[in-house]
């Protein structure tokens, strides 16, 4: 093996690194036009509330509640009215405050059709401004959905039920640490219901019970129903531009062979999605955020996922059958998460709930990595400085690795003209070069492939770095240097990170060996340009972290190299 080998070991495990971090961007860019932050925020409580189609599951082929097996094929527990009819709302939105969640909540159906969240602000220049994750309005659709269905209701398709409320605004007041919203309902058969928010100080998850009361003659049976609707549009703010990382819009669900499985927009348009879990949760991804579902953790529900012919999606479950029998009552009970990626309370609200902030296939390595980071930045108190401090870390941690390849590499430049003689000399006996090379090689005590094993090994660790700098939440409008960098999680304003980081790259190829193939030295000079282009649109945060590793590389790689060039004489590789 020769020095081409190992050149073209090295560009290939580049372009594996590239190849992944492509993978993040979004295949089309194209999309329908950005909201304004005017239209963004606009308080839901306008008169004119834009009609809305009320898909529930269909209640009138539902089993007798008594007859309900969770095993059974019950594909009419989940099937949507196809016939959509877009209704008006008929109710008044009531608003419930917390430290840090704003909700509005429709009486009709009781859906949570608007959320926007005080603790983390449309912009830096508009810090009073909150942003919004759920809403309603005339060009988006983003709600959450909750109901009884049965044969008696009374939730139904285009007839949801009217609930009635004490007030029309709930406060948590600084005395409390939590707050309930009632609303009740009573169906002209006798079918009494109470459907029960509860809200706590710093918490982004809302309980949610359903105390049903029958107080008619005969027997009710029905089953909890909880489901997402949403279009395909880009959240507010998002920028849309032609380059740059682009992270996942759409739905997850855990299930029995898989503990994250992705719902897909655009498979969801191909074929629905139907199983039956223990437990469980459903929920809909963007960047940093989420809503989730989660289920009852001592019932078998029924999650689903389909598309809809209006152009919106649904995701959800709905829960066994109940039958209650004349004076008897029952309490159906769920959960709505609706905040930020905080991976450490999403693992303790639902198991594998935290693999929605989804550091690939390789989380079992980014979650340690995030941890640190989190550790380093509660000293430090600057996300910027700890990503640097744990670029630190981690390349002291590799060095050993990272030495042997740069070793190779160092001894490498040192015979390149003696290896360059060699192939002059018998350029036109390519069986004598190889030997004469081999020979060479062994006369120095080099491995021409020593350089490429440790770069490999060292790939996990990088390709980690670059989900858990992408994903974290916490990087969000985390400011590095003021005036400059006020936003660890967009591109650089002036463009200083990129341009250093192809610098950086282009030092790196100088303490490199020559490259005597000129396609080979054509593609090592583009690879610096390359980079650089792939990563002007990148978050802040992650260039920086690519430029803090090349630079303690460079300076790695350089003290190796002139300390073998001094010595004149053969290193162990």
């Amino acid at each position: 093996m020769n020095a081409d080998v190992m050149r073209i070991v090295l560009l290939g495990a580049l372009g594996v690194v590239a190849y992944l971090l492509v993978l993040a961007w979004n295949e089309d860019y194209g999309g329908p036009p950005e909201r304004t932050v005017d239209e963004a925020v606009r308080d839901p409580l306008v008169q004119s509330t834009p009609t809305v189609p009320m898909d529930v599951p269909s209640a009138g082929t539902l089993p007798e509640a008594s007859n309900f097996t969770p095993g059974g094929d019950l594909p009419s527990v989940v099937a949507l009215e196809e016939d959509v009819r877009r209704s008006q709302s008929s109710g008044e939105l009531i608003r419930v405050s917390t430290d840090v969640l704003n909700v509005w909540v429709d009486t009709r159906g009781g859906d949570i059709v608007k959320v926007n969240l005080p603790a983390f602000p449309v912009s830096l220049d508009t810090p009073d401004i909150p942003m919004v994750l759920l809403d309603r309005s005339l060009s988006h659709v983003y709600i959450a959905q909750s109901g009884l269905v049965g044969p008696r209701g009374p939730d139904l398709p285009g007839d949801r039920p009217n609930y009635s409320v004490a007030r029309s605004e709930y406060t948590l007041v600084d005395s409390e640490d939590e707050l309930v919203v009632p609303l009740t309902y009573r169906s002209a058969d006798g079918i009494e219901v109470i459907k029960r928010f509860r809200f706590r100080r710093g918490d982004y998850l809302v309980d949610l019970d359903f105390d049903v009361r029958n107080a008619s003659n005969e027997p009710w049976n029905g089953n909890l129903f909880a489901q997402i609707k949403r279009d395909d549009r880009d959240p507010p703010g998002e920028e849309s531009i032609t380059l740059g990382p682009r992270p996942y819009l759409g739905g997850a669900v855990t299930t029995q062979s898989s503990r994250y499985e992705k719902l897909d927009f655009e498979d969801l348009d191909e074929e629905p999605f139907r199983e039956e879990v223990e437990g469980g949760w459903v929920a809909l991804l963007q960047h940093y955020f989420l809503s989730a579902w989660i289920g009852s953790a001592d019932e078998t529900n029924t999650y689903y996922g389909r598309s809809h012919a209006d152009g919106t999606y649904l995701v959800g479950f709905t829960s066994p059958g109940r039958t209650l029998t004349p004076g008897s009552t029952t309490t159906f009970t769920t959960a709505f998460y609706v905040g930020p990626k905080d991976q450490h309370r999403l693992e303790e609200i639902a198991p594998n709930l935290n693999l929605t902030v989804d550091y690939g296939f390789l989380w079992w390595l980014a979650v340690p990595l995030f941890d640190l980071m989190a550790f380093l930045q509660s000293y430090v108190v600057n996300w910027g400085v700890s990503i640097i401090l744990l670029t630190l870390i981690v390349k002291l941690v590799l060095y050993p690795l990272s030495a042997a390849s740069y070793r190779s590499m160092a001894n490498m430049r040192r015979v390149a003209p003696q290896l360059k003689r060699v192939q002059e000399r018998y350029s036109d006996d390519r069986e004598k070069l190889m030997r004469e090379m081999q020979a060479l090689y062994k006369k120095e005590k080099i491995n021409p492939l020593g350089g490429c094993l440790p770069i490999v090994l060292q790939m996990p660790v990088f390709i980690s770095l670059y989900w858990v700098l992408y994903e974290s939440v916490e990087l969000r409008q985390a400011v590095f240097i003021p005036g400059w960098i006020d936003d660890l999680a967009v591109k650089d304003p002036v463009f200083v990170l990129p341009l250093l980081m192809g610098a950086s790259m282009f030092g790196q190829q100088l303490l490199s060996p020559p490259v005597p193939d000129p396609m080979q030295q054509r593609m090592m000079r583009m690879m610096p340009i390359f980079f650089t282009a792939l990563f002007l649109f990148f978050p802040a945060g992650l260039v920086l972290y690519w430029l803090t590793n090349n630079v303690l590389s460079v300076a790695q790689q350089w003290f190796i190299t002139r300390r073998i060039e001094r010595a004149g004489r053969p290193s162990r590789s």
